[in-house]
């Protein structure tokens, strides 16, 4: 894929070691975000998989208005659909409710039932990968709420990080930030959080491939559980 004018490998790789040095947690996420709406503009989008308002909150704070994108898969919980409903309400964003070429029922149609339970990744890569794709095509960047404490998968995550897949810088703010992290600034700021964690769930996604987690247990050990999958495809 051809990168994004003003997005390269070398930007990306700079403010990567610009910013790994700052010690606090929200300072260093809100710097980062600062430079991905003031190099980017209306380019930089964040995404949100409504597991909480917090990447949401911290971006605003930094960029009024910032885009947020949403995958809106047709398999998620309610309680998913209503964490976006209220976060839209009461933060300062703008959301982009991105869904797939197909409803659940044309899929149905197209590839039988339970496509999820047969082939997640190909489940996975007509709900999520190819419409974040299709939404992501006209900016020049976009930042996660991936975290390197999430998974082993997840260890190496760069605050700033180049996607040669699609061509763009992709920006972390919260990948140094630990699960202490995540839980203070929530609780200071009194930001949405999916009711889901409160019945055990240790990281959210499409209801057929999501269960709570035991206590102990990897947080993404919900995820595809009793599958070799730990990842959609999003961030790999």
């Amino acid at each position: 894929m051809t990168a994004a004018v003003g997005a390269t490998p070398e930007l990306a790789a700079e403010a990567d070691a610009r910013f790994a040095g700052i010690a606090d947690p929200v300072d260093q996420a809100l710097a980062v975000l600062r430079w991905a709406g003031d190099t980017f503009g209306e380019r930089f989008a964040i995404t949100s998989s409504m597991a909480d308002g917090l990447l949401a909150h911290l971006a605003s704070t930094a960029i009024s208005g910032v885009h947020v994108v949403f995958l809106d898969t047709g398999y998620h919980f309610a309680e998913t659909i209503g964490t976006r409903d209220w976060i839209t309400g009461v933060l300062p964003i703008t959301l982009v409710n991105v869904t797939p070429e197909q409803t659940v029922g044309e899929q149905d149609l197209s590839f039988g039932a339970k496509l999820h339970d047969r082939d997640p990744d190909l489940c996975c890569s007509l709900r999520k990968v190819q419409p974040l794709a299709a939404a992501l095509a006209g900016y020049a960047a976009w930042g996660s709420g991936v975290r390197r404490d999430e998974s082993p998968t997840r260890a190496g995550t760069r605050l700033v990080d180049w996607d040669a897949k699609r061509g763009m810088v992709k920006v972390n703010p919260i990948a140094a930030w630990t699960q202490a992290d995540v839980d203070g600034y929530i609780a200071e700021h009194q930001v949405p959080v999916n009711p889901l964690f409160e019945l055990g769930y240790g990281s959210i996604g499409c209801e057929p491939c999501t269960r709570p987690v035991a206590p102990g247990e990897d947080p993404r050990a919900g995820r595809w559980a009793g599958r070799g999958k730990t990842e959609c495809g999003l961030h790999t």
